[in-house]
């Protein structure tokens, strides 16, 4: 079975619910749809819902009565999620007039829902930034415990299934964070491990990259990976991580046994952890476009419950990946 059609099957299992902020935007009506229809998730669709049905019935789509759809300027935990709000922010001086407008933004209102407990992951950023999506998580969702950093996965398919698991590596941080600092890669490693285990399905066993192995080269950006590796095991000893490796010795086998031998990875790795952004975000283009692989995400990881960020240029099919996805993560975070 294919790793996207498991993330599916999963999704259905675990019947997440999901709320898709951007109830207006025509693609994610048209994911919310699909969605509902293939029972990945509880759809939750923020906007106003005479507008949403009729932009529904104009596409012909036949399963948004299925959903539950929130008015942000009118609904029965308005005063609650205020409230919320300004207890969680007085320290920042959130009044309650601030909260009151703020309140009405479905990305706000999407992430109240679920400090509140009344939905288990969001899908958003079709019409809006990244920075858009990320500002009221980070304000009221904040990261996962022993997690101070935000970093986005990618989900790499490769034809030749000889790499990774079964042909599926995970490469972070390829979206987010450009320069982490010794203890932020080490977190990511952690939160990507965490990612392999909700959404692939399978043991990480993390590669901590650099252009030197185990000493072959010494640079104080060598000593960050070493040091990063070393805060890892330490925070999550039960892992198999190792490092400082290069892509080969992380790849393939016999370069590992020759450059690191007695490595626990042994040339395995199915999770590349990438020094800084420069690195990931190459790295993952070039193997999509040379390795003819498959790429999915970038899927947000580190925040204490899964909210994730759209391209603004994704398609249809995009979102209801991201939303089995979504259920997964929720899922994970609840394991």
């Amino acid at each position: 079975m294919e790793l996207l059609d498991r993330i599916k099957l999963n999704a259905r299992k675990y019947n997440k619910r999901i709320v898709l902020p951007e109830g207006y935007e025509e693609r994610t009506i048209k994911a919310a749809d699909i969605a509902i229809k293939e029972e990945l998730a509880q759809i939750i669709l923020i906007g106003d819902p005479a507008e949403i049905n009729s932009h529904a019935a104009k596409l012909g789509l036949k399963n948004i009565s299925k959903a539950a759809i929130i008015n942000p300027k009118a609904h029965e935990k308005r005063d609650h999620y205020i409230d919320m709000m300004v207890e969680l922010r007085k320290s920042k001086g959130m009044t309650i007039e601030e909260a009151s407008k703020l309140i009405e933004d479905p990305l706000y209102l999407g992430v109240l829902m679920i400090k509140n407990g009344d939905a288990d992951g969001e899908v958003s950023g079709a019409d809006h930034s990244t920075g858009d999506v990320l500002r009221p998580a980070f304000h009221y969702i904040k990261t996962a415990p022993g997690i101070s950093v935000v970093s986005g996965a990618f989900i790499m398919i490769l034809p030749d299934k000889s790499f990774g698991e079964n042909g599926v590596i995970i490469f972070a941080d390829g979206a987010v964070h450009p320069n982490p600092n010794e203890k932020e890669l080490a977190e990511i490693a952690i939160a990507t491990a965490h990612t392999a285990n909700a959404i692939g399905g399978f043991k990480p066993r993390i590669a901590m990259l650099s252009f030197s192995t185990k000493g072959s080269a010494k640079h104080e950006l060598v000593d960050k990976v070493i040091n990063a590796t070393r805060i890892a095991k330490e925070m999550s000893p039960e892992l198999e991580i190792d490092g400082e490796l290069q892509g080969d010795a992380a790849l393939i086998e016999a370069i590992c046994k020759s450059k690191a031998p007695g490595s626990p990875i042994a040339g395995k790795a199915n999770i590349l952890i990438f020094p800084d952004l420069n690195s990931g975000n190459i790295a993952y283009k070039l193997v999509q476009r040379l390795a003819h692989a498959e790429a999915i995400g970038p899927v947000l990881q580190g925040m204490a419950a899964p909210i994730n960020d759209l391209s603004r240029g994704c398609s249809v099919s995009d979102i209801v990946s991201m939303i089995a996805i979504t259920t997964n993560q929720a899922a994970g975070i609840k394991k």
